[in-house]
């Protein structure tokens, strides 16, 4: 392997690592709607909810630079340009991960100063890590680009992908530098946020995550990299052109005119549309040519992750951006409904995916099969999916009950928490959040014993 492929093994360690860590936070969070008293003085809710939603960042953020480094080496034909640094910083990187969680549990809070901002929480969500550690991604996400960039300076070798990779990096690198600023007026503030969650969490992470499944449908289904390739423009051409504009759906609610709920309604809906039409054109293609694939549970994952994010991110995200559902939607458990289904199928499977195809070579097995990564498939995505419906039976309570009759008001919310649909509503998700917990396991046991509890499974092709 190329030095470049052993950091990629150890970003994708590092991923389910924290992945397990967000499953555990998310089910603390989860038990706290339905008993408030839980971890009363020991841990406040809101501080599982950070520890649930970052570490959720930042393992798919660690799963998509383990990807990259995997398949660019091959693209490239040679070990990547400055790869000693990023070995470092990988280090740098996980440890930094593992202060910040320590901080957030032991510490809490700070004082609204500086040094809160510096050291302890600088009270943006999706962004709370403290100022030191945001700048450590940055230096991080420099040097990724660095590797990427200087290799194709070096080799001169182009590809359709790896200039769509590039370009993505710009974004990717200076969209987070709007975590940094300390904006005192709060309409302001929430303006740039919503460029860096949205632009960066949304719009170049589904560049990436297209470039990431552009690859594995080369490796996997031998899809021709001209159908990739045309995707990928698609993609970005929609990207660009839509979302931006889908950005709008946020600004209603920050005081800008009445407009931009429509226009950010209708365009948000289109970015999934391109990894959708590459996936299935590509399954189409292989069809033709008597498609036959070596690795079930790497094509199950990616089957998972194209439509998961044209339901999740597209059907789930224009259904709740509508200016007329959007009154009475905005900040309820619909919108976690939405971000639960979006996150998952629009990014964690495609992750999954990779790490199939990666075992595959790691174990040198002709076949990847068997009956554990079902179990494990069956559960984590049935347990996503009974999530995002109770979450969403919850939000219809709360736009019912507390803003189109009760009108917003204080007692309207109160009604609105009590209601049987909304705590039913969080019972369920909390018993599918278990569901989801087991599929975890299961997934895990499979990806470290995977051609070595059943011997037979590397032969079962050569055997057919």
């Amino acid at each position: 392997m190329y030095r470049s492929q052993k950091l990629a093994l150890k970003y994708l360690t590092a991923a389910i690592t924290l992945f397990g860590i967000m499953t555990v936070a998310g089910l603390m969070s989860a038990y706290y709607y339905i008993n408030p008293d839980f971890l009363f003085g020991i841990l406040h809710f809101n501080i599982a909810k950070i520890l649930h939603i970052d570490t959720m960042i930042i393992w798919l953020l660690m799963g998509f630079m383990g990807a990259i480094y995997w398949f660019l080496p091959e693209e490239f034909g040679r070990e990547l340009v400055g790869i000693k640094l990023a070995e470092i910083l990988f280090y740098v990187f996980f440890g930094a991960v593992v202060v910040v969680a320590v901080v957030f549990i032991v510490v809490q809070y700070g004082n609204s100063d500086e040094t809160a901002l510096w050291f302890i929480n600088q009270g943006r969500k999706y962004v709370e890590a403290p100022r030191w550690a945001a700048i450590g991604v940055v230096v991080v996400m420099a040097v990724f680009a660095y590797n990427v960039i200087g290799t194709a300076y070096v080799t001169g070798k182009v590809s359709g992908i790896t200039a769509v990779l590039m370009v993505d990096l710009v974004p990717l690198l200076v969209l987070y530098l709007d975590a940094f600023p300390a904006i005192s007026n709060m309409s302001a503030d929430l303006f740039w946020w919503w460029w860096l969650v949205h632009l960066w969490v949304e719009a170049t992470w589904e560049v990436l995550i297209g470039c990431i499944m552009a690859w594995s449908l080369m490796q996997l289904l031998g899809t021709s990299r001209r159908i990739v390739e045309t995707w990928l423009y698609i993609e970005v051409a929609l990207v660009l052109g839509t979302g931006i504009l889908g950005l709008g759906h946020h600004y209603f609610w920050i005081g800008a005119p009445s407009y931009w709920l429509t226009i950010g309604g209708l365009f948000s809906a289109f970015e999934p549309l391109p990894l959708l039409g590459m996936v299935v054109h590509a399954v189409y293609d292989a069809g033709t040519h008597h498609m036959k694939t070596t690795n079930r549970p790497a094509f199950y994952w990616l089957m998972a992750e194209a439509f998961g994010n044209f339901l999740g991110g597209g059907v789930w995200g224009f259904m709740m951006t509508l200016p007329q559902v959007n009154l009475y939607a905005h900040g309820t458990q619909w919108t976690v409904s939405h971000g639960h289904f979006a996150f998952w199928g629009a990014y964690a499977c495609g992750v999954l995916s990779v790490i199939y195809l990666v075992i595959q070579k790691l174990r040198s097995l002709t076949q990847v099969d068997g009956a554990l990564w079902k179990w494990s498939f069956a559960a984590l995505n049935l347990g996503l999916v009974g999530m995002v419906g109770a979450l969403l039976v919850s939000g219809f309570a709360q736009a019912f009950i507390e803003r189109a009759i009760g009108g917003s008001t204080h007692d309207a919310f109160i009604a609105g928490q009590s209601s049987p649909w909304f705590v039913e509503g969080m019972v369920t998700r909390f018993i599918f959040g278990l569901m989801f917990a087991a599929g975890y396991v299961a997934l895990v046991w499979d990806l470290l014993t995977i051609g070595k509890r059943a011997p037979v499974l590397a032969t079962a092709g050569a055997a057919e």
